[in-house]
């Protein structure tokens, strides 16, 4: 049984003076208001985007967290350092990059260092330490950045799908899979992002962490813990895909659609909830010293101070008034300063994009339906199927992004073709040597080519994003760009531009590429008015 803090007479109780707690009061308005932007932006988030709609708990779990630590903190006179001024500053660039590139996303990590920062400056080190789990996780509160969660939400997509069509032949099935599109001969079933499994992922993993925190066990087994939502999330949802595929077979394609889809997505959270509870009882009975999991497994609040306790008051430190000082000065910078919306510029919208090129290339418009896109997120698109006589035509695609601050970001081939059922056999980067057009000589482009095969079916890719001046390829080097550009030019528009031809039966690959090649050259000298430099 527990005993009150302070029961023995020579225990002192530390506890934090009113001034003490007027500096952290005006630390913490002064950080709100200052990261208020960023903030805003993620709890608009929260409510936009399903994936991240636990994250209005995660400052409450916090807080509950940091409240069982009060009786740590109690026990020591805890005297704010100097150093906690280090991650302020450290915080304080981080939003000043965040606020300059327009992409919030920086602003988001520069506060949960800044908590860190009034920690320290407010109870040293020593009592920061005792709470740094809690304060670590608020980051579970932040989204991640966009194209972080499309690549692991394809990743996922295909893994679940690979594993639900394995349980569907279980029932002797007969069933094809192409990358995440389910084809059950009479209907086709896709997996898309809202069956990724991240709706079950990110919250599991979240408790996750809460259980192996209060669980009282080896590191390996807290460790065993956390890392073992990731294949429940994917078993779980693997066997919801499969359970819908038998049944959709069986009665109908309502199975997996309305209120009933939604039903079964809350149940099999229930049961990845409840394995990762039995995972944890199996842990506790593991090793010599085996223990029910009711003995290792505690939430446990707070001792109270015994009554009559000798009490010491914690006066407030002068790293923590600078702390407060500096947040309160940010807050009225940030408050004060205009708000800094990219501004790109003017351009040609897709819908005047030619239909007809020179060298005899005709074109068949083709549209996207609305629901993918509501994923890509885009501002403007063009998409056509151009041909020339006994000749296999070239699909000419671009999106275009206005801005990509706000989270919305360019889709890459390289990670949506898979899900489209298309194996990437050969992907490399290339220079193209283009033919002169209408009289002007054109420079060597760089582009991804990547050749890509489904069953007996080959095409040639090419693509590439540009804008601001750039014609990149690299993924990576994009995400870069946006950050730098956002802060010197205040811009981060972009097209992703791709071309795809599919290869004629024994057609050799030279031929498709200098058919590329030959449209790329009509194409390139036009794509600045609608992606501007």
């Amino acid at each position: 049984m527990s005993t009150a803090l302070g029961a023995h007479p020579s225990t002192p109780v530390w506890k934090s003076g009113p001034m003490h707690w007027l500096a952290i009061g005006v630390a913490t308005i002064g950080l709100l208001g200052a990261f208020f932007d960023a903030l805003h932006f993620m709890f608009d988030t929260w409510g936009a985007v399903e994936e991240y709609s636990y994250g209005y708990f995660v400052p409450v779990i916090a807080a509950f967290l940091i409240w069982r630590k009060a009786e740590v903190l109690r026990e020591h006179r805890l005297q704010g350092q100097w150093s906690g001024l280090v991650l302020i500053a450290l915080a304080l660039f981080l939003l000043a990059a965040g606020h300059l590139s327009a992409i919030r996303l920086i602003g988001q990590y520069g506060f949960v260092v800044a908590v860190f920062g009034v920690a320290v400056c407010a109870i040293g080190w020593r009592g920061t330490r005792h709470i740094a789990i809690p304060l670590a996780f608020l980051v579970f509160m932040i989204p991640l950045p966009q194209f972080l969660l499309l690549d692991l939400s394809n990743s996922l997509q295909l893994v679940s799908s690979q594993w639900g069509v394995a349980l569907i032949r279980l029932f002797d099935i007969s069933v094809h899979l192409e990358g995440n599109v389910i084809d059950l001969g009479t209907m086709k079933l896709q997996v898309v992002e809202a069956c990724s499994g991240l709706r079950y992922l990110f919250p599991l993993m979240v408790l996750g962490v809460l259980a192996a925190y209060f669980f009282h066990g080896a590191w390996w087994k807290r460790a065993l813990i956390v890392l073992s939502t990731v294949p429940l999330t994917i078993g779980i949802n693997s066997l919801r895909i499969g359970l819908i595929g038998v049944t959709v077979e069986h009665w109908g394609r309502e199975m997996a659609e309305g209120i009933l889809h939604d039903f079964e997505g809350w149940f099999m959270f229930m049961i990845c909830l409840a394995l990762l509870i039995g995972e944890m009882a199996l842990l506790a009975r593991w090793g010599r010293n085996g223990q029910s999991l009711r003995a290792v497994f505690g939430v446990d609040p707070p001792v109270p101070v015994a009554p009559g306790s000798p009490i010491s008051e914690r006066p407030a430190s002068t790293p923590a008034w600078a702390a407060a000082a500096a947040l309160a000065a940010a807050c009225v910078y940030m408050l004060a300063s205009p708000q800094r919306d990219q501004s790109p510029p003017a351009r040609q919208a897709f819908s005047a994009f030619p239909m007809e090129l020179p060298g005899g290339w005709r074109a068949q418009s083709e549209r996207i339906g609305a629901d993918v896109l509501a994923i890509l997120a885009l501002d403007d698109y063009f998409m056509a199927n151009y041909s020339r006589v006994d000749e296999p035509p070239v699909n000419f695609y671009t999106a275009y992004y206005a801005s990509q601050s706000g989270g919305g970001s360019t889709h890459s081939p390289r990670t949506c073709l898979p899900g489209g059922g298309w194996a990437m056999t050969d992907l490399k980067t290339v220079d193209v040597a283009l033919p002169a057009a209408a009289g002007a000589t054109l420079a060597p482009l760089r582009v991804n080519r990547v050749l890509i095969q489904q069953g007996d079916s080959r095409q040639l890719v090419y693509y590439w994003f540009r804008g601001r001046g750039r014609q990149l390829t690299d993924e990576f080097e994009v995400k870069w760009f946006i950050l730098s550009d956002g802060i010197t030019m205040n811009r981060s528009d972009c097209a992703l531009v791709r071309l795809i031809t599919p290869l004629a039966r024994n057609e050799d690959v030279q031929r498709a590429d200098r058919r590329l090649t030959d449209f790329l050259a009509q194409v390139q000298p036009l794509l600045p008015a609608y992606a501007p430099d």
